[in-house]
């Protein structure tokens, strides 16, 4: 089993900045990927972002592009979000997610949360005007 740990939600004004952690155990990535999803109440779940664990490329969606980073620690298990100029928009739960596909690491794949095999519990990230 591979457990996921989110931290470093809360709550920030319009403009501000986070870093989400997602903190992995239970077993030692050599491949993959990790991914960020969100979640709004009554909204369908959305990607926010993607990093191969191998080769260190990053994907986001239009909505995040130039705002939001991922990166990772290989040592640690642990990969971030960077989320800068937060808008009110961006308030939802926010969930790390593991692939451990065979399949390659495209954004077709990554973007879809039905490829990700292990979640996060979530991290509520509530951005105010």
């Amino acid at each position: 089993q591979v457990q996921l740990v989110e931290s470093g939600g809360g709550l920030v004004q319009a403009g501000g900045s986070l870093r989400l952690s997602c903190a992995a155990s239970g077993r030692t990535f050599s491949r993959g990927a990790m991914g960020w999803f969100r979640q709004a109440p009554g909204k369908e779940r959305e990607f926010v972002a993607a990093i191969s664990w191998s080769s260190g490329l990053t994907y986001y969606p239009d909505s995040v592009k130039g705002r939001f980073t991922i990166s990772k620690d290989n040592a640690k298990n642990t990969v971030y979000l960077q989320m800068n100029s937060l808008k009110p928009e961006d308030t939802a739960v926010y969930y790390c997610a593991a692939r451990v596909s065979a399949r390659e690491n495209t954004y077709y794949y990554l973007k879809t949360g039905e490829e990700y095999g292990y979640w996060g519990q979530g991290t509520q990230v509530t951005v105010s005007s």
